[in-house]
Protein backbone atom coordinates (compact mmCIF):
# COMPACT_ATOMS: atom_id res chain seq x y z
CA UNK A 1 0.00 0.00 0.00
CA UNK A 2 2.72 2.52 0.99
CA UNK A 3 4.21 1.79 -2.02
CA UNK A 4 1.48 2.24 -4.41
CA UNK A 5 0.74 5.80 -2.53
CA UNK A 6 4.09 6.92 -2.71
CA UNK A 7 4.41 5.88 -6.52
CA UNK A 8 1.05 8.55 -6.88
CA UNK A 9 2.45 11.16 -5.15
CA UNK A 10 5.25 10.83 -7.20
CA UNK A 11 3.70 11.00 -10.52
CA UNK A 12 1.31 13.96 -9.27
CA UNK A 13 3.99 15.58 -8.19
CA UNK A 14 5.74 14.64 -11.74
CA UNK A 15 3.17 16.40 -13.86
CA UNK A 16 2.49 19.37 -11.45
CA UNK A 17 6.20 20.40 -11.91
CA UNK A 18 6.19 19.42 -15.75
CA UNK A 19 3.08 21.80 -16.34
CA UNK A 20 4.50 24.35 -13.91
CA UNK A 21 7.66 24.29 -16.26
CA UNK A 22 5.53 24.60 -19.68
CA UNK A 23 3.83 27.75 -18.02
CA UNK A 24 6.70 29.50 -17.13
CA UNK A 25 8.43 28.28 -21.15
CA UNK A 26 5.28 30.15 -22.35
CA UNK A 27 6.10 32.99 -20.45
CA UNK A 28 3.00 35.41 -18.71
CA UNK A 29 -0.04 36.21 -19.83
CA UNK A 30 -1.18 39.92 -20.18
CA UNK A 31 -2.67 40.27 -16.81
CA UNK A 32 -2.38 38.65 -13.77
CA UNK A 33 -6.02 37.10 -14.18
CA UNK A 34 -5.32 35.53 -17.40
CA UNK A 35 -2.12 34.41 -15.71
CA UNK A 36 -4.50 32.29 -12.76
CA UNK A 37 -6.93 31.46 -15.51
CA UNK A 38 -4.14 29.52 -17.72
CA UNK A 39 -2.89 27.84 -14.57
CA UNK A 40 -6.33 26.69 -13.15
CA UNK A 41 -6.57 24.90 -16.90
CA UNK A 42 -3.46 23.38 -16.51
CA UNK A 43 -3.38 21.93 -12.97
CA UNK A 44 -6.87 20.64 -14.21
CA UNK A 45 -5.84 18.72 -17.52
CA UNK A 46 -3.42 16.52 -15.71
CA UNK A 47 -5.54 15.66 -12.89
CA UNK A 48 -8.26 14.87 -15.23
CA UNK A 49 -5.77 12.23 -17.05
CA UNK A 50 -5.20 11.28 -13.58
CA UNK A 51 -9.44 10.55 -13.21
CA UNK A 52 -8.51 7.75 -15.97
CA UNK A 53 -6.09 6.26 -14.18
CA UNK A 54 -7.81 5.91 -11.23
CA UNK A 55 -11.17 3.79 -12.87
CA UNK A 56 -8.26 1.76 -15.21
CA UNK A 57 -8.62 -0.83 -12.87
CA UNK A 58 -4.72 -1.36 -12.97
CA UNK A 59 -4.33 -5.01 -10.67
CA UNK A 60 -0.83 -3.23 -9.55
CA UNK A 61 -2.67 -0.74 -7.75
CA UNK A 62 -5.57 -2.30 -7.13
CA UNK A 63 -4.10 -4.88 -5.48
CA UNK A 64 -2.34 -2.32 -2.77
CA UNK A 65 -4.88 -0.05 -2.68
CA UNK A 66 -8.11 -1.37 -3.02
CA UNK A 67 -10.83 -0.37 -5.39
CA UNK A 68 -12.76 1.41 -2.26
CA UNK A 69 -9.58 3.63 -1.92
CA UNK A 70 -9.63 4.22 -5.39
CA UNK A 71 -12.83 5.10 -5.88
CA UNK A 72 -12.79 7.42 -2.72
CA UNK A 73 -9.89 9.02 -4.60
CA UNK A 74 -11.47 9.14 -7.42
CA UNK A 75 -14.44 11.18 -6.41
CA UNK A 76 -12.31 13.45 -4.48
CA UNK A 77 -10.08 14.56 -7.23
CA UNK A 78 -13.26 14.39 -9.67
CA UNK A 79 -14.94 16.90 -7.90
CA UNK A 80 -11.37 19.03 -7.47
CA UNK A 81 -10.85 18.99 -11.32
CA UNK A 82 -14.31 20.36 -11.74
CA UNK A 83 -13.69 23.43 -9.51
CA UNK A 84 -10.43 24.08 -11.20
CA UNK A 85 -12.22 23.91 -14.17
CA UNK A 86 -14.73 26.33 -13.41
CA UNK A 87 -12.18 28.44 -11.87
CA UNK A 88 -10.03 28.55 -15.37
CA UNK A 89 -13.38 29.11 -17.30
CA UNK A 90 -14.43 32.30 -14.54
CA UNK A 91 -11.08 33.46 -14.63
CA UNK A 92 -9.89 33.41 -18.48
CA UNK A 93 -13.83 35.13 -19.47
CA UNK A 94 -12.89 37.82 -16.39
CA UNK A 95 -9.52 38.34 -18.28
CA UNK A 96 -10.07 38.74 -21.51
CA UNK A 97 -13.41 40.95 -20.53
CA UNK A 98 -11.70 44.00 -22.25
CA UNK A 99 -11.09 42.85 -25.44
CA UNK A 100 -14.08 40.74 -25.67
CA UNK A 101 -17.44 39.72 -23.90
CA UNK A 102 -18.42 36.12 -23.03
CA UNK A 103 -20.45 35.88 -26.45
CA UNK A 104 -17.81 36.30 -28.31
CA UNK A 105 -15.43 33.99 -26.68
CA UNK A 106 -17.44 31.53 -26.88
CA UNK A 107 -18.47 31.51 -30.76
CA UNK A 108 -15.54 33.37 -32.06
CA UNK A 109 -12.32 31.54 -30.99
CA UNK A 110 -11.57 28.32 -32.14
CA UNK A 111 -11.71 25.97 -29.81
CA UNK A 112 -13.66 27.66 -26.74
CA UNK A 113 -16.99 26.02 -27.88
CA UNK A 114 -15.54 22.79 -27.39
CA UNK A 115 -14.37 23.68 -24.04
CA UNK A 116 -17.62 25.06 -22.71
CA UNK A 117 -19.41 21.55 -23.53
CA UNK A 118 -16.87 19.81 -22.06
CA UNK A 119 -17.57 21.51 -19.09
CA UNK A 120 -21.16 21.31 -18.93
CA UNK A 121 -21.07 17.48 -19.72
CA UNK A 122 -18.35 17.53 -16.54
CA UNK A 123 -20.56 19.28 -14.12
CA UNK A 124 -23.56 17.52 -15.25
CA UNK A 125 -21.55 14.32 -13.74
CA UNK A 126 -20.68 15.77 -11.23
CA UNK A 127 -23.93 17.09 -10.06
CA UNK A 128 -24.77 12.99 -10.37
CA UNK A 129 -21.98 11.84 -8.08
CA UNK A 130 -22.81 14.50 -5.14
CA UNK A 131 -24.21 11.64 -2.88
CA UNK A 132 -27.90 13.47 -2.67
CA UNK A 133 -28.29 12.60 -6.25
CA UNK A 134 -26.31 9.18 -6.78
CA UNK A 135 -28.93 7.42 -4.04
CA UNK A 136 -31.88 8.05 -6.03
CA UNK A 137 -30.12 7.01 -9.29
CA UNK A 138 -29.89 3.36 -10.35
CA UNK A 139 -26.10 2.52 -10.94
CA UNK A 140 -26.67 1.57 -14.72
CA UNK A 141 -28.15 5.30 -15.24
CA UNK A 142 -25.05 6.71 -13.41
CA UNK A 143 -22.70 4.53 -14.82
CA UNK A 144 -24.28 5.52 -18.61
CA UNK A 145 -23.89 9.08 -17.86
CA UNK A 146 -20.80 8.28 -16.46
CA UNK A 147 -19.72 7.69 -20.57
CA UNK A 148 -20.33 11.06 -20.87
CA UNK A 149 -16.89 11.84 -19.96
CA UNK A 150 -15.03 9.98 -22.24
CA UNK A 151 -16.80 13.23 -24.40
CA UNK A 152 -15.56 15.79 -22.24
CA UNK A 153 -11.81 14.39 -22.49
CA UNK A 154 -11.62 14.31 -25.95
CA UNK A 155 -13.48 17.81 -26.51
CA UNK A 156 -11.49 19.25 -23.36
CA UNK A 157 -7.99 18.01 -25.55
CA UNK A 158 -8.79 19.44 -28.55
CA UNK A 159 -9.24 22.50 -26.76
CA UNK A 160 -5.94 22.60 -25.66
CA UNK A 161 -4.27 21.51 -28.42
CA UNK A 162 -6.23 25.04 -29.87
CA UNK A 163 -6.06 27.55 -28.04
CA UNK A 164 -3.37 26.80 -24.99
CA UNK A 165 -0.12 28.95 -25.16
CA UNK A 166 1.43 25.98 -22.88
CA UNK A 167 0.14 23.49 -25.33
CA UNK A 168 1.32 24.63 -28.96
CA UNK A 169 5.20 24.45 -28.33
CA UNK A 170 6.85 20.91 -30.02
CA UNK A 171 7.82 19.70 -26.14
CA UNK A 172 4.80 20.81 -24.93
CA UNK A 173 2.52 19.06 -27.11
CA UNK A 174 4.72 15.49 -26.78
CA UNK A 175 4.30 15.99 -23.02
CA UNK A 176 0.46 16.48 -23.45
CA UNK A 177 0.06 13.53 -26.23
CA UNK A 178 2.03 11.08 -23.85
CA UNK A 179 0.39 11.87 -20.69
CA UNK A 180 -3.62 11.65 -22.40
CA UNK A 181 -1.56 8.29 -24.53
CA UNK A 182 -0.73 6.98 -21.22
CA UNK A 183 -4.63 7.47 -19.57
CA UNK A 184 -6.19 6.05 -22.20
CA UNK A 185 -3.86 3.21 -22.84
CA UNK A 186 -4.10 2.14 -18.74
CA UNK A 187 -8.39 2.45 -19.75
CA UNK A 188 -8.28 -0.04 -22.72
CA UNK A 189 -6.02 -2.51 -20.93
CA UNK A 190 -7.81 -2.53 -17.55
CA UNK A 191 -11.15 -2.44 -18.41
CA UNK A 192 -11.24 -3.99 -21.76
CA UNK A 193 -7.88 -6.52 -23.12
CA UNK A 194 -7.50 -7.67 -19.76
CA UNK A 195 -11.03 -8.31 -18.95
CA UNK A 196 -11.71 -10.06 -22.72
CA UNK A 197 -8.73 -11.81 -22.46
CA UNK A 198 -9.13 -13.51 -18.93
CA UNK A 199 -12.70 -14.32 -19.86
CA UNK A 200 -10.90 -15.81 -23.20
CA UNK A 201 -9.06 -17.84 -21.55
CA UNK A 202 -11.34 -19.29 -18.48
CA UNK A 203 -14.65 -19.30 -20.68
CA UNK A 204 -16.80 -19.39 -17.06
CA UNK A 205 -20.11 -20.64 -16.41
CA UNK A 206 -22.31 -21.62 -13.75
CA UNK A 207 -21.43 -24.99 -12.39
CA UNK A 208 -24.61 -24.63 -9.88
CA UNK A 209 -27.03 -22.65 -7.68
CA UNK A 210 -27.20 -23.52 -4.31
CA UNK A 211 -29.69 -22.10 -1.21
CA UNK A 212 -28.37 -21.25 1.78
CA UNK A 213 -31.21 -19.55 3.53
CA UNK A 214 -34.48 -18.72 2.14
CA UNK A 215 -33.02 -15.34 0.38
CA UNK A 216 -29.54 -16.52 0.26
CA UNK A 217 -27.88 -18.29 -2.45
CA UNK A 218 -24.22 -19.68 -3.79
CA UNK A 219 -23.47 -19.63 -6.71
CA UNK A 220 -20.43 -22.13 -8.39
CA UNK A 221 -18.80 -21.44 -11.42
CA UNK A 222 -15.99 -23.15 -12.91
CA UNK A 223 -13.98 -22.92 -15.91
CA UNK A 224 -11.12 -23.47 -18.01
CA UNK A 225 -7.53 -23.14 -16.03
CA UNK A 226 -9.12 -21.43 -13.23
CA UNK A 227 -5.71 -22.27 -11.02
CA UNK A 228 -3.97 -19.39 -13.40
CA UNK A 229 -6.32 -16.92 -12.42
CA UNK A 230 -4.64 -14.29 -10.30
CA UNK A 231 -7.82 -14.68 -7.47
CA UNK A 232 -7.35 -14.65 -3.75
CA UNK A 233 -9.53 -14.60 -0.58
CA UNK A 234 -11.42 -11.41 0.52
CA UNK A 235 -11.63 -10.45 -3.15
CA UNK A 236 -14.37 -9.65 -5.56
CA UNK A 237 -15.54 -9.75 -9.19
CA UNK A 238 -17.98 -7.51 -11.10
CA UNK A 239 -19.81 -10.20 -12.41
CA UNK A 240 -22.23 -10.65 -15.61
CA UNK A 241 -24.30 -13.54 -16.23
CA UNK A 242 -25.23 -13.81 -20.00
CA UNK A 243 -29.36 -15.00 -19.39
CA UNK A 244 -31.99 -13.43 -21.14
CA UNK A 245 -32.65 -10.30 -19.50
CA UNK A 246 -29.63 -10.31 -17.28
CA UNK A 247 -26.47 -9.67 -19.95
CA UNK A 248 -26.63 -5.81 -19.42
CA UNK A 249 -26.60 -6.39 -15.50
CA UNK A 250 -22.84 -6.15 -13.73
CA UNK A 251 -23.44 -7.33 -9.54
CA UNK A 252 -19.80 -6.53 -7.64
CA UNK A 253 -19.94 -9.82 -5.43
CA UNK A 254 -17.36 -11.30 -3.41
CA UNK A 255 -15.78 -14.57 -3.22
CA UNK A 256 -17.40 -16.86 -0.62
CA UNK A 257 -14.36 -19.82 -0.54
CA UNK A 258 -10.71 -19.06 -1.32
CA UNK A 259 -10.08 -19.99 -5.07
CA UNK A 260 -8.80 -24.01 -4.96
CA UNK A 261 -8.37 -24.28 -8.68
CA UNK A 262 -11.38 -25.78 -9.39
CA UNK A 263 -14.30 -23.42 -9.18
CA UNK A 264 -15.14 -19.76 -8.05
CA UNK A 265 -17.96 -19.43 -5.06
CA UNK A 266 -20.18 -16.00 -4.77
CA UNK A 267 -22.47 -15.91 -2.14
CA UNK A 268 -25.73 -13.08 -1.86
CA UNK A 269 -28.32 -12.37 0.03
CA UNK A 270 -31.39 -10.61 -2.55
CA UNK A 271 -31.04 -7.48 -1.47
CA UNK A 272 -31.70 -5.89 -4.87
CA UNK A 273 -32.80 -6.99 -8.45
CA UNK A 274 -29.54 -8.29 -9.53
CA UNK A 275 -28.96 -10.50 -6.58
CA UNK A 276 -32.33 -11.62 -6.30
CA UNK A 277 -32.17 -13.01 -9.85
CA UNK A 278 -29.40 -15.00 -8.75
CA UNK A 279 -32.00 -18.15 -7.61
CA UNK A 280 -33.14 -18.46 -11.48
CA UNK A 281 -29.82 -18.81 -12.87
CA UNK A 282 -29.63 -21.99 -14.79
CA UNK A 283 -26.39 -24.76 -14.48
CA UNK A 284 -24.70 -23.35 -18.12
CA UNK A 285 -25.11 -20.08 -18.54
CA UNK A 286 -22.41 -18.24 -19.54
CA UNK A 287 -20.41 -15.70 -17.15
CA UNK A 288 -18.19 -12.71 -17.98
CA UNK A 289 -16.35 -11.83 -14.96
CA UNK A 290 -14.53 -8.50 -14.70
CA UNK A 291 -11.58 -8.97 -12.05
CA UNK A 292 -10.23 -9.54 -9.32
CA UNK A 293 -10.51 -6.91 -7.48
CA UNK A 294 -9.85 -5.47 -4.16
CA UNK A 295 -7.05 -4.89 -1.35
CA UNK A 296 -8.92 -7.07 1.17
CA UNK A 297 -7.05 -9.76 1.20
CA UNK A 298 -4.16 -11.64 3.51
CA UNK A 299 -2.03 -9.63 1.63
CA UNK A 300 -2.71 -6.59 4.02
CA UNK A 301 -1.94 -8.69 7.21
CA UNK A 302 1.28 -7.27 9.02
CA UNK A 303 0.71 -8.69 12.39
CA UNK A 304 0.60 -12.51 14.04
CA UNK A 305 -2.67 -12.65 14.81
CA UNK A 306 -5.83 -11.71 13.05
CA UNK A 307 -9.21 -10.87 14.56
CA UNK A 308 -12.43 -11.39 12.13
CA UNK A 309 -15.25 -9.25 12.16
CA UNK A 310 -18.60 -10.15 10.11
CA UNK A 311 -21.61 -8.77 10.00
CA UNK A 312 -25.04 -10.30 8.28
CA UNK A 313 -24.32 -11.89 4.37
CA UNK A 314 -20.70 -9.79 4.90
CA UNK A 315 -19.33 -12.69 6.17
CA UNK A 316 -18.92 -13.99 2.96
CA UNK A 317 -15.17 -12.60 2.32
CA UNK A 318 -14.28 -13.53 5.84
CA UNK A 319 -15.11 -17.17 5.23
CA UNK A 320 -12.84 -16.62 2.12
CA UNK A 321 -9.99 -15.26 3.97
CA UNK A 322 -10.02 -17.35 7.15
CA UNK A 323 -8.85 -20.16 4.80
CA UNK A 324 -5.84 -17.87 4.05
CA UNK A 325 -5.11 -15.77 7.32
CA UNK A 326 -1.95 -17.01 9.29
CA UNK A 327 -1.55 -16.99 13.16
CA UNK A 328 -4.30 -16.88 16.50
CA UNK A 329 -7.39 -15.90 14.69
CA UNK A 330 -10.85 -14.83 16.21
CA UNK A 331 -13.69 -14.84 14.52
CA UNK A 332 -16.76 -12.33 15.73
CA UNK A 333 -19.89 -12.81 13.56
CA UNK A 334 -22.77 -10.39 14.02
CA UNK A 335 -26.25 -11.34 12.86
CA UNK A 336 -30.45 -10.38 14.24
CA UNK A 337 -31.41 -13.82 14.00
CA UNK A 338 -30.15 -16.99 14.12
CA UNK A 339 -31.17 -18.16 10.58
CA UNK A 340 -29.47 -15.35 9.11
CA UNK A 341 -25.98 -17.04 10.43
CA UNK A 342 -24.85 -18.00 6.36
CA UNK A 343 -21.96 -20.36 6.09
CA UNK A 344 -22.26 -20.81 10.04
CA UNK A 345 -21.56 -24.48 9.21
CA UNK A 346 -18.54 -23.95 6.31
CA UNK A 347 -17.09 -20.97 9.64
CA UNK A 348 -17.09 -23.13 12.03
CA UNK A 349 -15.53 -26.36 10.15
CA UNK A 350 -12.95 -24.02 8.89
CA UNK A 351 -12.25 -22.67 11.69
CA UNK A 352 -11.82 -25.87 13.45
CA UNK A 353 -9.24 -26.71 10.87
CA UNK A 354 -7.04 -23.60 11.19
CA UNK A 355 -7.24 -23.34 15.33
CA UNK A 356 -9.30 -20.69 15.27
CA UNK A 357 -12.09 -19.37 17.45
CA UNK A 358 -15.47 -18.41 16.07
CA UNK A 359 -18.29 -16.75 18.46
CA UNK A 360 -21.77 -15.54 16.80
CA UNK A 361 -23.35 -12.41 18.49
CA UNK A 362 -26.78 -12.73 18.20
CA UNK A 363 -30.08 -9.80 18.39
CA UNK A 364 -31.10 -7.16 16.69
CA UNK A 365 -29.32 -4.08 15.88
CA UNK A 366 -29.99 -2.59 19.37
CA UNK A 367 -29.44 -5.33 21.70
CA UNK A 368 -27.15 -5.02 24.62
CA UNK A 369 -25.46 -7.20 27.39
CA UNK A 370 -24.03 -6.42 30.62
CA UNK A 371 -21.42 -5.01 28.87
CA UNK A 372 -23.25 -2.91 26.50
CA UNK A 373 -23.63 -3.05 22.54
CA UNK A 374 -22.70 -6.56 21.24
CA UNK A 375 -19.95 -4.92 19.29
CA UNK A 376 -19.56 -2.16 21.49
CA UNK A 377 -16.03 -1.03 23.43
CA UNK A 378 -16.95 -2.73 26.31
CA UNK A 379 -17.97 -5.95 24.83
CA UNK A 380 -15.30 -5.82 22.18
CA UNK A 381 -12.34 -5.78 24.70
CA UNK A 382 -13.95 -8.40 26.89
CA UNK A 383 -13.97 -10.50 23.99
CA UNK A 384 -11.02 -9.65 22.65
CA UNK A 385 -9.02 -8.55 25.01
CA UNK A 386 -5.61 -8.01 22.79
CA UNK A 387 -7.27 -6.66 20.09
CA UNK A 388 -4.98 -3.80 19.65
CA UNK A 389 -2.49 -6.51 18.88
CA UNK A 390 -4.17 -7.96 16.24
CA UNK A 391 -4.83 -7.08 12.70
CA UNK A 392 -8.92 -6.26 12.23
CA UNK A 393 -11.18 -7.46 8.89
CA UNK A 394 -14.26 -6.01 8.55
CA UNK A 395 -16.77 -6.38 6.43
CA UNK A 396 -20.50 -6.07 6.64
CA UNK A 397 -23.46 -3.29 5.89
CA UNK A 398 -22.47 0.31 6.43
CA UNK A 399 -23.96 1.17 9.61
CA UNK A 400 -22.38 -2.22 11.40
CA UNK A 401 -19.00 -1.11 9.61
CA UNK A 402 -19.23 2.66 11.05
CA UNK A 403 -19.92 1.70 14.46
CA UNK A 404 -17.12 -1.38 14.51
CA UNK A 405 -15.16 1.26 13.15
CA UNK A 406 -15.83 3.91 16.44
CA UNK A 407 -15.40 0.95 18.23
CA UNK A 408 -11.90 0.06 17.46
CA UNK A 409 -11.20 3.87 17.60
CA UNK A 410 -12.33 3.98 21.25
CA UNK A 411 -10.49 0.79 21.94
CA UNK A 412 -7.12 2.77 20.36
CA UNK A 413 -6.40 -0.10 17.82
CA UNK A 414 -4.16 1.55 15.49
CA UNK A 415 -5.96 2.71 11.96
CA UNK A 416 -3.07 1.22 9.95
CA UNK A 417 -3.80 -2.62 11.22
CA UNK A 418 -7.36 -1.94 10.44
CA UNK A 419 -8.53 -3.20 6.74
CA UNK A 420 -12.31 -2.64 5.42
CA UNK A 421 -13.40 -2.50 1.55
CA UNK A 422 -16.50 -1.83 0.22
CA UNK A 423 -16.99 -4.23 -2.96
CA UNK A 424 -18.14 -1.46 -5.41
CA UNK A 425 -16.69 -0.24 -8.59
CA UNK A 426 -16.07 3.15 -9.53
CA UNK A 427 -17.79 4.07 -13.16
Amino acid sequence: MTAARIGLAIVLGANATAVTSLYIAAGPSTNAVLSLGRLTGLYGAPLMAFQLVLIARIPWLDRRLGMDRLTSLHRWNGFTVLWLLVAHTALITVGVADRMGPWTLTFGVTGVLRAVVALALITAVGIASARWARRKLAYETWHFLHLYLYVAIVLAFSHQIAVGQSFTASGARLYWWTLWGTALAAVAIGRLLIPLWRNGKHQLRVEAVVPESEDVVSVYVTGRKLDELPARAGQFFLWRFLAPGRWWQANPFSLSAAPNGFFLRLTAKALGDGSAALKHLKPGTRVFAEGPYGAFTALQQQLPNVLLIAGGVGVTPIRALLEELRGDIVVLYRVNRLEDAVLINELLDVAYRRGAEVRLLCGPPDAVNANGPLLGPRNLDALVPDARDRDVFLCGPPPMVRAVLRTLRDLEVPQHQVHTERFSLAT
